[in-house]
């Protein structure tokens, strides 16, 4: 099956990860990147094909991971798209200012990034028919 991600991370190891991890775990699959909440939005602005699922960064400069939620949200064409949070941690509180703006599930980094593909692919499953 193919899938189309985006990956909205200032770290370029960080994205070069999910990258890889996408590609393992969906051979035919496609990794949209985007620096920063600013960059995604133009993008998907653009874009003939959107996303099937977007992996959002908490903390980027100038857009941060919120601001670019309350952006792909306020946008009619990209709203429906499942955005996943991601960060180190997810504090309880942190969770719940988020869950105002409408993220579809939220992802811990791994500190083992051989850890990555599996959570990927959980979480891709719980957004996205696999049929």
């Amino acid at each position: 099956m193919s899938i189309i991600f985006m990956i909205i991370d200032d770290d370029a190891d960080d994205k070069f990860f999910f990258k890889e991890a996408t590609e393992r775990m969906f051979i035919f699959s496609v990794c949209l990147e985007a620096n920063d909440g600013a960059d995604a939005v133009n993008k998907l602005r653009k874009v003939e094909q959107l996303p099937d699922i977007i992996f959002l960064d908490m903390n980027m400069p100038r857009i941060d991971g919120r601001e670019c939620l309350k952006e792909l949200k306020r946008e009619s064409r990209l709203k429906s798209i499942p955005v996943i949070m991601y960060s180190t941690s997810f504090t309880d509180r942190t969770i719940a200012e988020l869950q105002a703006l409408g993220p579809s599930d939220y992802l811990t980094k791994p500190t083992d990034t051989n850890k990555l593909p599996a959570q990927i692919y959980e979480v891709v499953r719980k957004h996205i028919n696999l049929s």
